[in-house]
């Protein structure tokens, strides 16, 4: 257990769903305790995890996702649980749940964020503008994150957003968010924090442009699917591009030669999904016909992270607590290059909790193979 004033983390590497629901319990339960995020291993008995998190943190709200692994107040973990309970003096809290995302429109974005709105309003904590940020959690193969981004981009206004798809410890076959007692799939939970300390949505990459580029001349958007780059079959066009064979394609190499797409001056990461048999590419992230790829190569992390949190730091003054949703490639290639426990401990010096996802988010935008996040600040006020 970690406590500060306002939250209190945890994490159990219990295997028992109901030891490790009751580790947390034991950590967290306090009586000013308001609402209890957490991240997952999705190698637990999911429905078992969920009766027991229900049963522990009875009168709590309680929302949280799987992960393809996870950060805790000890650095990067895997095959637990990690959590975070906040303290409702600082923060009011209000959550809901999109159970069909393939359904989700403008019209029932903007009802939902009236109704968040008026969740957190009625603590009269802190005014809504300039203190209040939304978090996502969304089912990491539902395919779907964009449309739902902008529905709720759109009503959330200039309300500052972030999130990250939901994991499954690198398998690809099942994520899962959940709320109300249940872990949900084809789902996503929404959460509305508003608080009086000080924050900061932020975003950072390591990935660097090179010269190559390459086009998208066949692709299937709704699956996120392209058939050719540079009208050659995909799968082989890449390959070429880095130097590989095909059959040597995995999430190691896509991780350590990313593509992205160029918006003004900045570069945001369509990281690969996967290859397929007839040599097409599934992305993570939308892909349509027409758009030019630049092949890009990895930089060094720590200097990357020192630099955001030296700037969160300066904003914000000292850091109470920072969720970070960071991009399970990022993981691998730290694994690979044997980082892993370097930037575990730096990022528990920093106060972070949270998990890898499959995909992140940031104000409206779907992106890949970042860290992303909310610096939360002590209080200077």
């Amino acid at each position: 257990m970690q406590s500060s004033e306002g939250v209190v983390s945890a994490m159990s590497q219990a295997d028992d769903p109901g030891q490790a629901a009751e580790e947390l319990a034991r950590q967290l339960l306090h009586p000013y305790l308001g609402f209890v995020l957490f991240f997952c291993s999705a190698s637990y008995d999911l429905q078992a995890l969920g009766q027991a998190l229900q049963q522990c943190f009875a009168s709590v709200r309680v929302v949280g996702c799987t992960s393809a692994g996870e950060i805790t107040a000890q650095g990067y973990g895997r095959n637990c649980i990690t959590a975070v309970g906040f303290h409702h003096a600082h923060f009011s809290i209000a959550t809901e749940l999109i159970d069909q995302v393939e359904h989700f429109s403008l019209i029932n974005a903007q009802d939902m964020v009236e109704r968040l709105v008026g969740g957190c309003r009625s603590n009269t904590l802190a005014p809504i503008k300039g203190n209040t940020f939304a978090l996502t959690l969304l089912d990491g193969l539902s395919s779907r994150e964009e449309m739902v981004l902008a529905a709720l981009s759109a009503a959330l206004g200039d309300i500052p957003h972030f999130g990250g798809s939901a994991g499954d410890d690198n398998f690809l076959t099942h994520t899962h968010v959940y709320f109300n007692g249940v872990f949900h799939s084809g789902a996503a939970v929404v959460v509305l924090v508003n608080t009086w300390l000080d924050f900061e949505v932020f975003t950072t990459h390591h990935i660097l442009p090179r010269s190559e580029k390459l086009v998208v001349t066949g692709a299937d958007s709704p699956s996120r699917r392209v058939f050719e780059l540079n009208a050659e079959p995909a799968a082989e066009e890449y390959a070429r591009h880095i130097g590989v064979a095909v059959a040597d394609l995995d999430h190691r190499t896509f991780a350590a030669h990313p593509l992205a797409v160029r918006i003004h001056d900045q570069y945001y990461v369509r990281a690969i999904q996967q290859v397929h048999a007839d040599l097409s590419l599934s992305f993570y992230c939308a892909v349509e016909n027409g758009i030019v790829l630049t092949a890009m190569k990895p930089g060094p992390i720590l200097p990357n992270l020192e630099t955001l949190f030296e700037g969160l730091q300066s904003r914000l003054g000292d850091l109470l607590l920072t969720i970070g949703c960071d991009c399970f490639l990022r993981r691998l290639e730290l694994e690979d290059n044997g980082s892993l426990e370097q930037i575990g401990n730096f990022l528990r010096d920093q106060r972070v909790m949270g998990f890898n996802t499959y995909g992140e988010q940031f104000n409206g935008m779907h992106i890949n193979q970042t860290f992303t996040g909310v610096a939360i600040a002590r209080g200077r006020r």
